[in-house]
């Protein structure tokens, strides 16, 4: 098995970030763990080019660069299977305003839908809050400063 490469976006609005909500077997345990929106990087693809992609495809939204943020390398362990990801992170703005006032949205990935919201930043804050990637955490706190 080889490294994952993936990009993701952090779209903030106000005290609150936009995050994934999934609920299943994960490094930590099992139960519900948050990432932002995004995917995999598709060979020949730049990590900005495919995140825009993500975006439209997963919420049909389209999204603004606004700035390169991290690399961040997540090693982990799942049924004693390793995994590693490398995550390209970048700040990111919807162009249209209208869904920054969109409290729910619908992803669709790979014919499985979940859903994205809105989380107040002081809950992501706690340590029983998951989410992925590792250093996601401190990239937020980072970019709101």
């Amino acid at each position: 098995m080889r490294p994952r490469a993936n990009t993701l976006g952090i779209v903030l609005r106000d005290r609150y970030v936009l995050l994934e909500e999934q609920n299943r077997k994960h490094s930590q345990g099992t139960g519900p763990n948050y990432r932002p929106i995004g995917g995999t990087i598709e060979l020949g693809e730049k990590s900005s080019e495919a995140l825009v992609r993500e975006f439209k495809e997963e919420i049909n939204a389209d999204i603004e660069i606004d700035q390169y943020l991290a690399c961040l390398e997540n090693i982990f362990k799942l049924d004693d299977q390793i995994g590693h990801e490398i995550t390209q992170l970048y700040a990111v703005s919807f162009k249209d305003e209208r869904l920054y006032e969109k409290e729910l949205f619908i992803v669709s990935e790979q014919g499985k839908e979940t859903t994205a919201k809105w989380i107040d930043l002081e809950d992501v804050w706690r340590d029983s809050f998951v989410v992925y990637p590792t250093g996601l955490k401190d990239e937020i706190k980072k970019l709101i400063k």
